[in-house]
């Protein structure tokens, strides 16, 4: 029998070895780690089944070599038992080539067993090799070691350590395989969704003709489509845009049915983005106040230090109403300033303008971050649809949000505006249409907004045609569109 060893620093360049010397028929006898790297211990299959052949002729013509007892055959769920412990013991690697193993070394048991049935008699124990005295006290090979052939080998660990460390891997595998086919489905569901829309916009011309008019308005696709998918079929042209606009209304939420805010009163800290009108709104409203119940009953503190002359602007408008404008540089200043000022009807904060991803925006928000404030959001009416709905995202606090839309004169459409509005369920206390104090001042009104928004502005470069529909879903519509439940 052709037993050699073959040493290398690697298991790999090892086999690489044994392969190059006997070919694909490759057994290998045993491995293990030495000094150097490590001894692999190989053979030829051919070389296995020779002797084999051998030492059975020898033990059949020998009547002193002590016969081995017949046993009996191991059934198909004990083969396959076996087979699962020797899977175990491989710790594989990946979970498509343990599957792999076990079919071939099942099948490998199952050949050699119906072999077996014809003689059980003929299998000798197995002898130690004489001709090799290093390999005296080997046993025979396992069929485990058969498949060593099909193995990137690796170097020895423990099987309890490769055990702990392949077993978290396969949820890990199998959670990220499944995430990938829910939103494969997903994709897939809104696709079909979308050509499906598509088909019935284009056999329904007044469909179509309002989305195109709701997209020319400002208004997202997402909101759109929500509205359109409700649609009565009966509805001519004209009936088609009321029943719009009565959706539009009926789901812009304004105060109303609420007093106004310097008959409410209380205490108001105006934040937004720079530039968008807080102190030009804080003026407007201690106007209206005091215009009702007299200047002594507003009060006007401002925070914000970083803008040059902030103070002074606000101060001025003071000077106007007859109030007195305070500074508060921190948190204790303006619990004073807020105590100081109980007595007041209405006591307004004029804060610092923050960007949305600006750092200091936390610092505000803690600062205001006390039980007796209410914020009012002051979003540009005139602003993006993706910038509005950034900023409504990082000002948004735990309660239901308020909001005023400033500067509606400038805005050349209020869709994109009343969008943010309905689909983040906003509560709409008012709006400013200009600069004067407190005349541009309007409190909020869904029809009068939605009429507005809905109006023709005329031919514009940004205005998609109706051969340009599909492009606005040809990316996953968002499901939620609406925070709330939409009322058609």
């Amino acid at each position: 029998m052709n037993v050699q060893r073959f040493t290398a620093a690697t298991s790999r360049e090892a086999l690489a070895k044994a392969r190059q010397a006997f070919g694909e028929g490759t057994l290998i006898l045993s491995n293990r780690p030495t000094a150097n790297g490590v001894e692999v211990v190989a053979t030829a299959e051919d070389s296995l089944a020779t002797l084999e052949s051998a030492v059975s002729a020898a033990g059949s013509r020998s009547g002193n070599t002590p016969q081995r007892q017949p046993q009996a055959q191991p059934s198909y769920r004990e083969v396959a038992s076996k087979v699962e412990e020797d899977a175990e013991q491989l710790a594989m690697s990946t979970l498509s080539f343990q599957d792999y193993v076990r079919e071939r070394m099942l099948r490998r048991r199952a050949e050699a067993a119906q072999v077996q049935k014809p003689a059980p008699t003929a299998m000798p124990a197995p002898m130690p090799v004489a001709a090799e005295p290093v390999q005296a006290e080997r046993p025979r090979p396992t069929l485990t070691q058969r498949i060593a052939m099909d193995i990137e080998a690796q170097p020895q660990r423990p099987s309890t350590q490769r055990k702990a460390q392949a077993t978290p891997q396969a949820p890990a595998v199998n959670k990220i395989v499944m995430d990938e086919l829910h939103a494969m489905k997903e994709l897939i569901e809104d696709r079909f969704n979308t050509l499906t829309w598509l088909g019935q916009a284009k056999q329904n011309p007044i469909q179509s003709n309002m989305m195109l008019k709701m997209i020319r308005s400002g208004y997202s696709p997402t909101l759109s489509r929500a509205i359109l998918e409700r649609l009565p079929e009966e509805m001519d042209a004209s009936e088609s845009v009321r029943w719009v606009m009565d959706v539009l209304e009926r789901n812009l939420r304004t105060d109303t049915d609420l007093p106004s805010l310097h008959e409410e009163g209380g205490v108001f800290a105006l934040i937004g983005a720079t530039g968008v009108g807080k102190t030009t709104t804080a003026a407007k409203l201690a106007g209206l106040c005091a215009r009702t119940y007299g200047p002594g009953s507003v009060g006007l503190i401002t925070l914000d230090t970083y803008r040059i002359g902030a103070h002074e602007q606000l101060r001025a408008y003071g000077k106007m109403l007859g109030v007195v404008a305070h500074l508060a540089h921190d948190k204790a200043a303006l619990q004073d300033l807020l105590g100081l000022l109980s007595n007041k009807k209405m006591v307004l904060i004029d804060t610092t303008g923050i960007a949305p991803r600006d750092p200091r925006k936390r610092e505000l928000l803690e600062l205001l971050d006390l039980p007796e404030i209410k914020r009012l959001l002051v979003l540009n009416a005139g602003g993006h649809g993706d910038t509005l709905d950034e900023a409504v995202g990082c000002f948004k606090g735990t309660s239901s949000q308020q909001v005023i839309l400033s500067k509606t004169d400038e805005a050349v459409k209020l869709g994109p505006a009343i969008d943010a509005c309905i689909r983040h369920q906003l509560l709409l206390r008012g709006t400013t249409t200009g600069q004067r104090v407190p005349e541009d001042w309007e409190p909020a009104v869904a029809a009068k907004l939605v009429r507005s928004s809905m109006r023709s502005t005329g031919v514009s470069a940004y205005d998609p045609k109706t051969s340009d529909l599909g492009f606005f879903f040809s990316q996953p519509a968002n499901t939620t569109a609406h925070k709330g439940r939409m009322d058609a």
